[in-house]
């Protein structure tokens, strides 16, 4: 099935490695254009992005710190001169705040929130005018299933958080046809794991694996393609059954 997103520009944050490795090329593939950024790892990000290139893209590939919006600003200017604007804006980007709540610093909590709800903020703030004026958009932002099972309050609050940003965005944007929805990964494994066994998984998940990156990702591609013009504000959990919302 033809998914329409062939010389779409898609912007993509923390597209290093993991999901966002394997979000880029799976764009790549379907003929997409790519704005890429890390705000760290600049060698694993140059070698998606020559991937990527192979695959026929042309790519915008970028050091940018989510959180710093004068940044984020400077990144979207470059897209939008170098590719002509952006279709798809993917937030992937991510701290991880695994701490108990009574363990946790004021520190972390602060930059849990920085990078996981501000960094879409300043995202969307810098592309939603450039999708407007071509009445196209898609806006993909990631939660989890923390606020759902219970998880750590940090984590579970900007999880949360991000499905209400999410949910607001649809509403606002969708007479300019944009639409904004967010999936919220259950256990994934990283590039880095081992074969994970059946222990080490939430004991209520049927599935007993951990996901793949590709499942995610097929789900993006659709949430992107001119097929999902009708879904908007909300939120699919990929988490092999562990969660049934």
């Amino acid at each position: 099935m033809e998914t329409g997103l062939k010389g779409k520009t898609v912007l993509i944050t923390g597209a290093s490695r993991n999901m966002g490795r394997v979000a880029a090329l799976a764009f790549a593939r379907e003929g997409a254009n790519l704005a890429l950024c890390t705000s760290r790892k600049m060698k694993e990000l140059g070698a998606v992005a020559e991937e990527a290139r192979a695959l026929g893209a042309s790519v915008v590939a970028d050091q940018c710190d989510v959180t710093d919006g004068a940044a984020v600003a400077a990144f979207v200017g470059k897209t939008r001169d170098k590719l002509g604007g952006v279709d798809v804006a993917i937030n992937i980007a991510g701290f991880r705040n695994e701490a108990k709540f009574l363990e946790g610093s004021l520190e972390e909590w602060t930059r849990n929130i920085e990078v996981n709800l501000n960094g879409p903020f300043h995202v969307c703030r810098n592309v939603i005018p450039l999708m407007i004026e071509r009445r196209w958009g898609r806006i993909i932002n990631l939660s989890g299933v923390a606020p759902y099972l219970g998880g750590g309050a940090a984590k579970a609050m900007v999880k949360l958080g991000v499905v209400g940003f999410t949910r607001g965005l649809a509403r606002e944007f969708a007479p300019h046809n944009i639409t904004a929805n967010c999936i919220g990964p259950g256990s994934i494994a990283r590039e880095r794991e081992a074969h994970e066994v059946e222990k080490s998984l939430n004991p209520i998940q049927p599935i007993r694996r951990k996901g793949r990156a590709e499942e995610v990702i097929a789900l993006m591609l659709h949430l992107a393609s001119e097929h999902a013009g009708f879904i908007t504000g909300q939120c699919y959990l990929v988490n092999g059954g562990a969660y049934f919302s």
